[in-house]
């Protein structure tokens, strides 16, 4: 009889000290194997493992591409690589970012689903924005349980109020609760996957392997989604929308995916950018234009002196509006009210809430 054999988690924010704090319970001999994803940035080695293995009694490390699976062991995502999981092993690929992210929460989720359907309990811990809750979704849909750190328990509550929001959860509990939780549901017998896994997780999963014959012939996400009206941030290609249980996303040709959420963050940041970069370009002209009509005066040239300092005037003006509206604008993060306000949790039928 199989059991709950591949425990997926994924962290963000305030991650480092949840997984610390969850390793701890997790007992010597536990039968399953655990695969870690914490973001973090690119330009950094993570340290997870060495900090994981002093934390418990599992051992922790960054696999190798290709290895495999054992219990007893914790698999940390590389800075800057997917970690996903095949039927036996591991792939570590650098495949498209997720919601800005890579490694990402998401892509380690939808593989495990795929590949062991519902064997896979997956984790969604403390974390900013809405990353983990596409995957949990897909591990749901494919027989697997999902467990939500309790968002009152969280360093930082949104990952875990958004899976809340759209994943119907069998557990939401505190850290202090979760090992023996996870322990317990290791122990846990379930029945064999009924059906072949479902063609867009596989699809999804493909995507981000780079798992592709040829550049002509990608994955397509026509299957489950359709083409929107806005532009991949990461590469300007047309970004394909769909939408599962009410969780609307966007994944382009390429492979790179966004949550609304996170499309809508880039968006700004990248705005942000562009107004930037549009008030050097006027301080600059307006400097040259100055500069030229000294230029003309000095040669006495007084009517291109003139048009000059006239361009100079207008351009100065611009910058002024510019900068004024730069400066004005509302934080990235900023919440209105009804987004501060947490999500009812929508949890599954059969098991208790707890926490």
């Amino acid at each position: 009889m199989q059991r709950h054999d591949i425990i997926v988690i994924g962290a963000s924010m305030g991650g480092v000290e949840a997984l610390m704090q969850l390793v701890q319970q997790l007992p010597r001999d536990l039968a399953a194997s655990v695969l870690v994803v914490l973001h973090v940035a690119a330009q950094h080695r993570s340290y997870l493992p060495e900090i994981l293995s002093r934390s418990g009694s599992l051992p922790a490390r960054h696999p190798q591409d290709g290895e495999a699976l054992e219990p007893g062991r914790i698999y940390v995502a590389p800075n800057d690589r997917h970690l996903l999981v095949e039927q036996r092993h591991v792939k570590v690929v650098k495949g498209p970012k997720e919601n800005g992210h890579r490694p990402a929460v998401d892509p380690l989720f939808r593989s495990a689903a795929s590949a062991h359907g519902p064997r896979v309990v997956g984790v969604v811990l403390t974390g900013a924005l809405d990353c983990g809750t596409s995957g949990l979704l897909a591990v749901k849909k494919e027989g697997g349980l999902a467990v939500v750190q309790d968002p009152k328990d969280a360093l930082c509550p949104d990952m875990p109020r958004s899976a809340l929001e759209f994943v119907a959860v069998d557990h939401c509990v505190p850290l202090v609760e979760m090992g023996a939780l996870l322990t317990r549901l290791v122990d846990t017998p379930v029945a064999p996957r009924s059906r072949k896994p479902s063609r867009q997780v596989e699809t999804e999963v493909k995507a981000m392997s780079v798992d592709v014959p040829s550049m002509e012939d990608p994955p397509s996400p026509l299957e489950y989604a359709k083409p929107s009206y806005y532009g991949c941030p990461d590469c300007g290609g047309v970004l394909f929308e769909l939408e599962e249980d009410g969780l609307l996303r966007f994944r382009c040709r390429t492979g790179h995916a966004y949550t609304a959420e996170a499309l809508s963050g880039s968006q700004q940041s990248h705005l942000d950018g562009a107004l930037w970069a549009a008030l050097r370009a006027l301080e600059e002209s307006a400097s040259l234009s100055r500069r030229l009509a000294a230029q003309a005066r000095q040669r006495s040239h007084d009517r291109s002196a003139q048009r000059f300092e006239e361009r100079a005037r207008t351009t100065e003006s611009q910058v002024e509006l510019l900068r004024r509206a730069v400066l004005a604008a509302p934080p990235a993060d900023a919440a209105s009210p009804a987004d501060a306000a947490s999500p009812e949790p929508k949890v599954s039928g059969g098991p208790e809430r707890t926490g």
